[in-house]
């Protein structure tokens, strides 16, 4: 195949060596017998496919486009078809050029969602509630499994804080769609608890980190100190009457994670620990990335009002995203899990960003 491509021609070509081995290697019995081996590799071997496919029908276009020029000296009646032809291959270009910027080696990872009540109290809480239901339902809609892994209950309803798991049942990449999320949402609306009617502020943060599996961070037994506690739910009502809650704390970083969700203190620590190999992976992806945006840099530093990436007003049903400016008035339809719009809208200028800097 040729690299007809001109720039990243070389990164093309070992795209393209590299679907090769993996073809290969998946064709290979003995490596289905490590499932979760055949799995990292047929996630990456579908993630190239666009590439290979995209590439080929560049190839093939450039190709027929050549005959026809030619021939359209000789016969007037092929000027059309090179003229269509010409612009299949610009489009099929941009689309290989796009295929080709650099990718988040997180990509393709499911992904742990964390959100925290923040500023508003009650309200706050009640809001993270809704923040959840509305992740819940996106998931639902593309097919994804979630669990809830850790939830700390408020008084009044919602969430002072809640972490999910959400998995791709398919070799779809979470973290590609989801990590845009981050940051600090806001609401504007009349509190339940509110007599006079009066529209409030009040915030929630949300933490989107790529779940990390084993292979990917190591984490030292002797450097976990490990505390069991009692279950609560709301107000520090028992739920529980044995001590199966579990908190680890991380000592050379200092991370804290925590779990009582479950009913065992088995469960309750794999849980912790699949949070707490997941704030690892970020932490040390944070630090290689020193020079990245301050978005991929740091998600949420303050559950502040002020530092937001998205307000939802619901006296007038309405969504806005302020990194792109996008705005809709279909806040009860995205509550219900209807992201795609606004997801689509910071994709694209993710995506236009990375070729402004290559160009």
């Amino acid at each position: 195949m040729s690299s007809s491509t001109g720039a990243g021609s070389d990164r093309l070509a070992g795209l393209l060596a590299e679907h090769r081995e993996l073809e290969a290697e998946l064709a290979d019995p003995a490596v289905h017998a490590d499932a979760a081996r055949a799995r990292r590799l047929g996630r990456r071997y579908a993630q190239l496919a666009p590439v290979v496919e995209t590439a080929r029908a560049l190839d093939a276009a450039t190709d027929d486009l050549a005959a026809a020029r030619e021939l359209a000296g000789e016969d007037p009646s092929f000027a059309a078809e090179a003229e269509e032809l010409a612009g299949s291959v610009g489009e099929l270009t941009g689309r290989l050029t796009e295929l080709l910027l650099p990718k988040d080696p997180d990509d393709e990872k499911d992904v742990i969602l964390e959100i925290k009540a923040g500023e508003g109290g009650a309200e706050s809480a009640l809001f993270a509630g809704d923040l959840l239901r509305m992740y819940l339902r996106y998931a639902e809609r593309r097919g994804w499994a979630t669990e809830v892994l850790d939830a700390v209950p408020a008084e009044l309803g919602g969430y002072k804080d809640v972490a999910v798991a959400i998995k791709s049942r398919t070799d779809e990449g979470i973290f590609s769609r989801l990590k845009f999320e981050a940051g600090v949402h806001r609401v504007q609306r009349v509190p339940v608890t509110e007599s006079q009617g009066r529209i409030h502020t009040s915030a929630a943060g949300v933490l989107v980190l790529p779940e990390a599996e084993e292979v990917d961070v190591s984490v030292d037994p002797n450097d976990l100190r490990i505390d069991v506690f009692r279950s609560s739910g709301p107000g520090g009502q028992s739920v529980n009457t044995t001590d199966s809650a579990v908190r680890i704390t991380h000592l050379p970083s200092g991370i804290v994670v925590s779990s009582q969700n479950e009913k065992s203190q088995l469960q309750n620590r794999e849980s912790a620990l699949r949070v707490l190999r997941s704030r690892l992976l970020a932490a040390a992806r944070e630090e290689a990335a020193a020079t990245a945006s301050d978005q991929r840099r740091s998600q949420v530093r303050t559950v502040d009002r002020s530092e937001r990436v998205r307000t939802y007003n619901f006296a007038e049903n309405r969504i806005a995203d302020h990194r792109v400016g996008f705005k809709a008035h279909n806040l009860d339809q995205v509550l219900d899990g209807d992201l795609d719009p606004v997801l689509d809208a910071l994709t694209a200028a993710a995506t236009a960003e990375l070729l402004a800097a290559g160009s």
